[in-house]
């Protein structure tokens, strides 16, 4: 499994959680639905998760991708630079 940084959006793609800090975080699975500098949030079963970047490592799907959250705790416009 490759683990990189992400220069991409993230919102609108799916993800899950596959590591984090808090353990009731793992296993978090859905659509992210607004990023900040140091937080996702995502929607799961209707309800919206707000997770800090970087307490998690989450697996894009469906392409596998792992992304440690430390890695992005920037706005999406300051990675594109």
């Amino acid at each position: 499994m490759n683990k990189s940084t992400f220069p991409y959006e993230l919102v609108g793609l799916e993800i899950e959680v596959i590591k984090a800090a808090n353990q009731n975080n793992v296993g978090i699975k859905g659509k992210v639905v607004d990023e900040t500098r140091f937080l996702l949030k995502v929607e799961q079963s209707g309800k919206i998760k707000r997770l800090l970047k970087q307490n998690i490592t989450f697996k894009i799907k469906p392409s596998g991708r792992i992304i440690e959250g430390k890695t992005i705790t920037k706005r999406p416009e300051e990675r594109l630079k």
